[in-house]
């Protein structure tokens, strides 16, 4: 199966050279990448341009609005979404696509590894996504209630995405990765992968602090998938009040 790799990107042109260069590594024979310029004041385009990839631009600003226009403009059978401060190792799309093998699974994801962290909270984080992430995942799939997935480092096919109704531009950026699995889940399984690793920065963790972005993943999380999965279903309209 071919493989779209959708990289949004707004002012990143620090990192954005060394993720597409990780991204083209992938020792996956069939795959394309695209980088989704959104609405970037610096030279993120510029130093994309640089690379054999598709460089599209999205001028409506928002990770939704770019994750969208990338899977519009996707031309694979399964949709790969990384972050721009993302390094995928080169056998990422190797092995997150032969979980497609089953027709059942939908979307396979897995734990990011913060290579730039602390040693304490990179040990932490890692080991409570390999473990908690994915019992959690593993329970709402047996219920039949939604399921986890890590928005820089997933694999969805496209089919369910349009099926889906595509990424909910209603969401400004937190709970955008729960409202879709939420979603894709109607479609088919997600797999939560302790072998599908992304390595990738905690730059956000370190300039908005570590408490602050954990309880706003969760509060996000109960919000746009544990509420709707159980009958609340407000998952559609998340506003980012935090």
């Amino acid at each position: 199966m071919k493989i779209s790799i959708v990289i949004p990107a707004y002012n990143e042109e620090s990192s954005i050279a060394d993720t597409i260069r990780a991204a083209l590594a992938q020792d996956y024979p069939d795959f394309e990448v695209i980088i989704v310029n959104n609405a970037s004041s610096d030279k993120t385009a510029e130093v994309a341009a640089r690379f054999p990839v598709r460089v599209v631009t999205e001028e409506k600003k928002g990770i939704l609005f770019a994750r969208e226009r990338g899977r519009l403009e996707a031309k694979g059978e399964l949709v790969a979404n990384l972050d721009a401060d993302c390094l995928p190792a080169p056998h990422w799309l190797s092995t997150g696509a032969k979980y497609f093998t089953d027709p059942e699974v939908a979307a396979v994801t897995g734990p990011y590894d913060y290579y730039d962290g602390t040693r304490v909270f990179r040990k932490v984080s890692f080991a409570s996504q390999r473990g908690i992430y994915r019992l959690v995942n593993n329970l709402m799939d047996l219920l039949d209630r939604g399921g986890i997935l890590i928005g820089g480092n997933n694999m969805i096919r496209a089919s369910v995405l349009e099926a889906a109704g595509g990424y909910n531009t209603k969401i400004k950026f937190y709970g955008e990765d729960t409202d879709t699995a939420r979603r894709v889940s109607e479609h088919g399984r997600i797999v939560f992968s302790k072998d599908f690793v992304m390595r990738t920065s905690a730059r956000r963790f370190k300039t908005e602090g570590t408490v602050k972005i954990t309880s706003y993943y969760l509060y996000h999380f109960l919000k746009a998938g544990v509420l709707p999965a159980i009958g609340f279903d407000k998952g559609t309209q998340v506003e980012n009040e935090l």
